[in-house]
């Protein structure tokens, strides 16, 4: 896959854009203000696989709280802030990464001079975060909720930061709708190396939303636009990692972990394939290695079909035959499936 080449930016110790790995973020759903059950969020996070996290910040108690959330957690925060600059001055005092902020929405120019001052000396990223829904009324009036309307409204905001110095910046024009997602990064990616970071907005539940996820982002990686992915979920946000790490282990932008290769299963199956590929998928999500797995309904699309995987099992009546690389080692029961595949992919 070709991927355009943006300019680079930095997020803590995080590089984003230029030939940097495409990354993972997500955002919390705890009320920013309890510490304690951020904290433990974040880690649930990290564990599976997030590289950075905003965390919604509507009041001073929650600015606060930052620095404590963010003595113990290990990936970068992100301040999501809207129209008040003075939270987005305090999340920088409380020792925040990055700002999710449009600057034209933060009203005098003074205001937005000062918050840009202390971003570029504490070196803080800051995205212009698009969405569809949520345009500048005079945008609305010409140009109505359309992708060349939400191009418009990113240049407009740039414009503010590089009118103060500013281009630690990265952008993101989310919309609810696929094809108007898709045409505004698009139109924009033509028209600027800024950094992208990609997503559906509002896109629904584990089911509906992964698809939709899928396919707009999917569609997007593959065209080579994209340097930082968010899947939004209406559910729990470590959800959305592994949607984010299937996503981009489908496009070849991510080749960290368990690879699970399942057959749809038909009626020459005689072994709870479905009950088994679960179990495997959900025992491995956060094992690090790089191998793929496959877990084959019958002896027709066993090793034959599965011959790339690393490692794989196809299924007989009460039993099961082990193969790696196309090779078969030996039969198993049924019952032993699950224990033989996480010692072998141990033994790796």
């Amino acid at each position: 896959m070709n991927r355009k080449k943006t300019r680079e930016i930095t997020l803590k110790n995080i590089k984003i854009g230029g030939e940097n790995p495409i990354t993972i973020q997500s955002m919390t759903n705890t009320k920013t203000a309890d510490v304690n059950e951020t904290i433990n969020q974040i880690k649930r996070l990290e564990d599976a696989g997030c590289d950075i996290v905003r965390l919604t910040v509507p009041d001073e108690q929650s600015a606060d709280a930052l620095k404590e959330i963010i003595k113990k957690v290990n990936i970068p925060v992100v301040a999501d802030i809207h129209f008040d600059y003075r939270l987005a001055l305090k999340s920088i005092e409380s020792g925040v990464h990055g700002l999710r902020l449009n600057p034209g929405n933060i009203g005098k120019e003074e205001n937005v001079e000062k918050v840009v001052k202390a971003a570029k000396e504490s070196n803080i990223k800051i995205r212009i975060g698009v969405n569809a829904g949520s345009l500048e009324k005079e945008i609305l009036k010409t140009k109505g909720s359309t992708p060349e309307g939400m191009v418009q409204s990113a240049f407009n905001h740039i414009k503010i930061l590089e009118k103060h110095e500013f281009y630690n910046t990265a952008v993101s024009l989310k919309a609810s709708d696929i094809q108007k997602t898709i045409k505004a990064y698009e139109l924009f990616s033509n028209l600027s190396d800024y950094p992208l970071h990609l997503g559906i907005t509002e896109s629904g539940t584990l089911r509906s939303g992964t698809i939709k996820s899928s396919v707009g982002i999917g569609y997007l990686l593959l065209r080579g636009i994209g340097d930082t992915i968010r899947v939004s979920l209406t559910s729990d946000p470590v959800e959305e990692i592994y949607v984010a790490k299937e996503i981009l282990k489908s496009v070849g932008e991510y080749d960290e972990g368990i690879r699970i290769i399942s057959c749809p299963t038909c009626g020459r199956t005689d072994i709870d394939i479905i009950s088994l590929a679960q179990t495997v998928e959900k025992a491995t999500a956060n094992i690090k290695k790089s191998l793929s797995v496959a877990i084959m309904g019958c002896a027709v699309n066993g090793p034959g079909e599965a011959r790339e995987a690393d490692i794989g099992i196809a299924g007989g009546k009460g039993e099961a035959l082990l193969f790696k690389k196309g090779k078969v080692i030996r039969k198993i029961s049924e019952n032993e499936v699950i224990k033989v595949l996480l010692e072998e992919i141990d033994k790796f």
